[in-house]
């Protein structure tokens, strides 16, 4: 079975969506068999890889909800190259029906039981909030990728996903580590970006990714063409930082600590 990476902060506006497709792309243009899932509602992940998001066939609100197998909903990225389950406003509906569904935690899991071996990687893209959708997430997920801005309240920010991480591990995927937390729209010339930095390397030491994404104009304007920034502009500073985040991640599969090694202590 392939690496099933949860994309995951509760906190909006830190470059979860840009990171999972850009993620995406860029190991895909390293030759492997990569497949996104949308599992926001706003469907951002979904048309930034291309895709009309609207008037869908099949879209993970059906894959959730048992209307239709994960394959059946499947589409292919015209721009990266990778598979895509699509999301839209359809999937706001999931929740609702999924809070007295037998087992509603375990539905994403359960739907990757067969295609997730089709795939070296497969990226989930997590709404901005800790809902049955990310839990979804979690639970199908080996690790969890953290994105995660250089500002003032980046580390209070983070400890309820953490919390999250550790119930879930308890109680329904033991399996389940931290990939990655990773630097984004950062910008070295900000004293208080940089002391940031220096306390989440101190908290964190390894599973902090080496790779830094910076803030890019090229990789801000990316997503309005439905292109990941490899394609819209391959030598900007946003395309090469994302191939170097996939290099990083290709060594460090099979290699990630456990969760109880790289969570700060209580």
């Amino acid at each position: 079975m392939g690496r099933i990476i949860a994309v995951a902060n509760q906190k909006g506006g830190v470059g979860k969506t840009t990171s999972c497709v850009n993620l995406a792309a860029s190991l895909s243009a390293n030759g492997h068999n990569v497949l996104l899932i949308d599992l926001d509602p706003q469907g951002n992940a979904t048309v930034g890889s291309g895709v009309e998001k609207n008037g869908l066939t099949h879209t993970a609100y059906d894959v959730l909800t048992e209307r239709c197998t994960l394959e059946q909903a499947l589409i292919t990225s015209p721009s990266g190259g990778f598979a895509v389950l699509p999301a839209n406003g359809d999937l706001t509906a999931a929740e609702v029906e999924l809070l007295d569904a037998h087992a509603r935690e375990q539905r994403l899991r359960g739907a990757l039981r067969e295609q997730a071996e089709a795939y070296a990687f497969v990226l989930i893209d997590c709404p901005p909030s800790l809902n049955i959708l990310t839990l979804n997430a979690l639970v199908a997920a080996h690790g969890v990728l953290i994105p995660i801005q250089c500002e003032y309240f980046a580390l209070e920010g983070l400890t309820a996903l953490l919390e999250t991480i550790r119930g879930v591990q308890a109680s329904a995927n033991r399996s389940l580590k931290i990939e990655g937390l990773l630097r984004t729209m950062f910008d070295a010339r900000n004293n208080l970006a940089n002391q940031v930095g220096e306390q989440l390397h101190a908290h964190f030491g390894e599973s902090l990714y080496e790779t830094v994404i910076p803030r890019n104009v090229r990789l801000a304007e990316a997503p309005s063409h439905g292109l990941p920034v490899l394609v819209y502009d391959r030598a900007s500073r946003g395309a090469l930082a994302y191939m170097a985040l996939a290099g990083e991640v290709e060594r460090r599969h099979h290699l990630s600590a456990g969760i109880d090694n790289v969570l700060p202590a209580q």
